[in-house]
């Protein structure tokens, strides 16, 4: 059965707060679309230090967190797309990637870009299902 519920805006404090107009993430027809996450500390808003695997690590938590906020976790995600300043960082990136996707993977883009927001190397958003009824998972 399709979902005639209008598009409702998803937020939570366990992900950073958008930095400028637009929502954590939004929930419409079955699916939560997620912002690109970058590798911000929840509490400060601040780049998380260290290495990319643990600016990998903070997007991908990010995104459970929204994704949670919406009912739903990264075990139902149909799409990400990864943005890197730095493709030559891109296997180190998949190692942090397999440990969060241990069964089936969802379908991925990786994009090189020129920068990114707050000076961060890495961003990457999401496609999740939802429940049936563009509810709860």
């Amino acid at each position: 059965m399709r979902s005639t519920s209008s598009p409702r805006q998803v937020a939570t404090a366990d992900a950073p707060a958008a930095i400028g107009p637009y929502s954590q993430g939004v929930a419409a027809g079955g699916f939560l679309f997620v912002s690109g996450q970058l590798p911000l500390d929840p509490e400060t808003g601040n780049p998380v230090a260290g290495e990319i695997e643990a600016r990998v690590d903070r997007c991908l938590k990010n995104l459970t967190a929204v994704a949670r906020a919406a009912g739903t976790d990264l075990s139902r995600a149909v799409k990400l797309t990864v943005f890197l300043t730095d493709l030559s960082l891109f296997a180190r990136v998949n190692a942090v990637y397999a440990r969060h996707f241990p069964g089936m993977c969802p379908a991925r883009s990786a994009v090189q870009v020129a920068a990114l927001p707050k000076g961060v190397d890495i961003e990457i958003e999401a496609i999740i299902q939802l429940g049936s009824e563009g509810g709860p998972a």
